[in-house]
């Protein structure tokens, strides 16, 4: 089974931390993004991985080499232009086999179950399946009632709506549905959901984005609550 890694940003929203890196490579408790995802992702039985990527793809290439150490075949889709997302994903499945293939954003950190995924997909032969994640508000929710009386209140609750989660099952035949430079989340997607081609698998697996550096704090307190309990039994 293979995986594409799309980890060309350059994580402007993060700087400092991505002066000399590309956002993939911001490290949470001393690990970069992308050795997250790639400890994910062989976990879950993939077994070569494409990472696609642009922006100080040196970085990436150093540290990750071949895979050998992780347990994984690595490759790599450099971007010799900005391409886009979709530009990206589509050059990075040149180098995928097989007919069904992962892709995720890399600037996630998830455990979903990609097998489950996976499977969903082929049964239902949808050209892709996106998963999607709870979409949790980002505020404190007030409850008030009709004498204008506050009578409660929820810290960021879920609410009832799903997002995106940036991680998808694609067949090969979506290769040639990708855009050469743009973003297939505004372009591929909208128009195979349109011929009702798009699939999606909805997950409360834990699944954060990185795209902040108060997403990389709550993050990086998030997984050391996670290890603590992990140790705690």
């Amino acid at each position: 089974m293979h995986a594409i890694i799309l980890a060309g940003g350059k994580g402007e929203r993060l700087r400092p931390y991505t002066q000399d890196r590309p956002k993939p490579m911001v490290e949470i408790l001393g690990i970069p993004i992308l050795g997250y995802q790639i400890e994910w992702l062989r976990n879950q039985g993939i077994t070569d991985v494409v990472v696609a990527c642009g922006y100080r793809h040196e970085v990436i290439q150093d540290y990750f080499d071949d895979g050998r150490k992780w347990g994984v075949r690595i490759r790599y889709s450099v971007e010799r232009e900005p391409l886009g997302r979709g530009g990206a994903l589509k050059q990075a499945m040149a180098l995928v086999d097989g007919e069904v293939c992962v892709a995720t954003n890399g600037d996630v950190i998830t455990n979903v179950p990609l097998r489950e995924v996976v499977d969903q997909h082929r049964r239902r032969g949808d050209l892709a399946t996106l998963v999607l994640s709870p979409f949790v508000s980002p505020y404190g929710i007030v409850d008030v009632d009709e004498d204008d009386r506050i009578t409660g209140f929820h810290e960021k609750p879920e609410l009832p709506y799903w997002i995106n989660a940036g991680v998808y099952v694609l067949d090969r035949a979506v290769r040639d549905l990708l855009p050469d430079v743009g973003d297939h989340e505004t372009t591929t997607f909208p128009a195979l959901a349109r011929q009702g081609r798009l699939g999606a698998y909805r997950s409360r697996a834990y699944w954060r984005g990185v795209d902040t550096i108060k997403d990389l704090s709550e993050v990086t307190k998030e997984l050391e609550q996670r290890l603590l309990s992990a140790f705690l039994g």
